[in-house]
């Protein structure tokens, strides 16, 4: 039997909801949330409720400490039948990652599918089905012990919340390099998704938007020579027709967007290298022509083409194709996401009935 509770206030809530006509990213939120919360060593009965602020004590772990781990994922709705995951359970397995370097506890697979199940089957009339568009899942989890010494929690609430939202970058990306910030280095929560590493990138993304750029490309923390990431996305280059991209060590998210490229591409024949990329390689690249194709590429963007590549003298390099090979990716991506194409990985997987309201009535 499932173990949470749907507040009788839900379903007035979302009747009274509408999508505006402009949705952007992460901006309009599904009236609705799912928490469940760990103390005394188990887990105590979920809920679904309407959205709204929570009660936090001033002196919880995560205020002070920044004990908290999140996740990003979508749902998709283009055309019939009911809402899609991709790939959910790679989520999850980032997630528990993630809370096991934060000295956080694991969350339960059931309480996980719970938590995304119930808030995308409530809020399917709310997605989008327009190609590209999508319900963005926002699933959280806080340390809440009130103690003012150093520590680790042993009180958690986990959470999810949606956003019903349009692909977060349209349009090519001008980058510049970060010479002298580092964001994250080995051996510390750089590989983890904790607002820490997000936090660390803010000024220097502050900084190049300002110069009129839009994303900070990060270099390795001890020779800052080698590539590594954008502030929010991975990086990959087309140098003499194979695709390449930095290797994980430690210090950078394992994408699963990034994962998924790597897998797609390579089912197309082309090849792919997993390797140290030297920042000077990729410029002079540009330069001959070697380097062909810039991009990036993330949950909340899919695959976004970089133009310009500018150092931090304000030399720009502009690359010679801009949204070839990215474009043919995004696009196959997108369509077994959205499950209008083969999914030839079963990566998609539709949201179980047993969420949906009609269902649980």
């Amino acid at each position: 039997m499932a173990n949470y509770h749907i507040s009788s206030d839900v379903l007035p809530t979302l009747a009274e909801f509408s999508l505006p006509d402009k949705l952007g990213f992460g901006e309009v939120k599904i009236p609705i949330m799912y928490r469940a919360d760990y103390a005394d060593g188990v887990w105590q009965p979920a809920e679904l409720t309407p959205y709204g602020n929570i009660a936090i004590d001033p002196a919880a772990k995560v205020l002070h400490y920044a004990q908290e781990v999140f996740e990003g994922l979508k749902a998709y709705k283009v055309g019939a039948g009911r809402a899609n995951f991709f790939r959910p359970l790679e989520n999850l397995k980032r997630m528990n990652m993630s809370s096991a370097r934060m000295c956080m506890i694991e969350i339960p697979e059931d309480i996980y599918m719970d938590g995304i199940g119930l808030m995308t089957a409530y809020s399917e009339p709310f997605i989008p089905n327009g190609s590209g568009k999508s319900l963005y899942l926002r699933p959280f989890l806080i340390g809440t012990r009130s103690n003012l010494g150093m520590g680790v929690s042993d009180t958690f609430t986990f959470m999810v919340i949606a956003s019903p939202s349009a692909i977060y970058h349209a349009g090519h990306m001008k980058i510049q390099i970060e010479r002298e910030a580092c964001r994250a280095a080995r051996g510390g929560t750089g590989a983890a998704k904790t607002g820490g590493n997000y936090a660390a990138s803010l000024q220097s993304a502050q900084n190049v938007q300002r110069r009129g750029y839009d994303q900070s490309l990060w270099l390795d923390p001890i020779e800052m020579k080698y590539i590594e990431e954008l502030s929010g996305m991975n990086f990959f280059i087309l140098q003499n027709g194979e695709l390449h991209t930095p290797k994980l060590n430690g210090s950078f998210l394992a994408g699963i967007t990034r994962d998924s490229i790597i897998s797609l591409a390579r089912h197309k024949g082309i090849t792919v290298v997993e390797r140290d990329i030297a920042i000077q390689e990729v410029l002079t690249g540009i330069q001959s022509g070697a380097v062909s194709e810039v991009f990036a590429c993330g949950t909340a963007a899919i695959v976004s083409p970089v133009s310009i590549i500018a150092d931090a003298d304000g030399t720009n390099y502009a690359v010679n194709k801009v949204d070839e090979l990215a474009a043919t990716l995004r696009q196959s991506l997108l369509a077994i996401q959205e499950q209008r194409e083969v999914d030839p990985f079963s990566w998609t997987q539709e949201v179980a009935e047993q969420y949906s309201p009609a269902y649980i009535k």
